[in-house]
């Protein structure tokens, strides 16, 4: 059950370029005051827990395909990918916390287009970052060079 909604000037579905978008997540006010939001202004970031609203069902992906329909980047399976069309179409995203107000979240970064319904929402800590050294294929570097 949705428990806030997004609100940006992105409407297209496009890939890259998320960095500057400023957002506010509002939530429900039928069901948080404005102390649901109490102290989260003390963390830098947030994780957003969101739901691909506007990816239809026929069109979600339960095997492998190349990340971004590009050939030139091998078959990954749905699961070694970050992209929309998952079978629970639920998307996650890290980004920068601006300030709260009343019942509205300033961000930066969330990759999430206007009317998005936002599911959770969480203080980023950095003990809940990876521990120790990260890998990742060079496809994936390639892949978010404009992402951000």
């Amino acid at each position: 059950m949705p428990i806030a909604t997004v609100h940006n000037d992105r409407t297209e579905l496009v890939d890259d370029h998320w960095g500057p978008v400023a957002s506010v997540i509002r939530l429900d006010a039928g069901q948080f005051g404005p102390d649901a939001l109490l102290s989260l202004d003390s963390f830098s970031h947030v994780e957003v827990v969101f739901h691909f609203h506007r990816v239809p069902p026929v069109k979600v992906e339960r095997g492998a395909r190349h990340p971004r329909r590009n050939p030139q980047w091998p078959l990954a399976g749905i699961f070694a990918q970050r992209g929309k069309n998952r079978p629970n179409r639920i998307g996650v995203s890290r980004c920068r916390l601006v300030k709260t107000d009343g019942l509205d979240l300033h961000v930066l970064g969330l990759d999430a287009v206007d009317g998005t319904p936002v599911l959770d929402i969480k203080p980023y800590m950095t003990q809940f970052a990876p521990h120790g050294e990260t890998e990742q294929p060079t496809w994936a570097d390639e892949l978010m060079r404009d992402y951000y």
